[in-house]
């Protein structure tokens, strides 16, 4: 399963990082590589929750991310 860190900048110059696959996974940072860090190791934390509480899918045996 491949997830996609999405990005976008603000006007006021904060960026916004999303993994869309991932209901709930949005981030704020300084820069696209801070939000792009924050965004994966949000995403990680609900999968691991997931697999706590055994709603994860066999999708989540082969996990990757890509940029956007």
């Amino acid at each position: 399963m491949t997830f996609t860190v999405e990005l976008e900048q603000e006007s006021g110059g904060r960026w916004i990082g999303e993994v869309p696959q991932l209901p709930g996974t949005l981030v704020y940072g300084a820069s696209p590589e801070e939000v792009t860090a924050r965004a994966k190791a949000l995403a990680l934390r609900v999968l691991a929750d997931r697999l706590e509480h055994g709603e994860a899918d066999a999708a989540l045996d082969d996990i990757t991310f890509a940029a956007a």
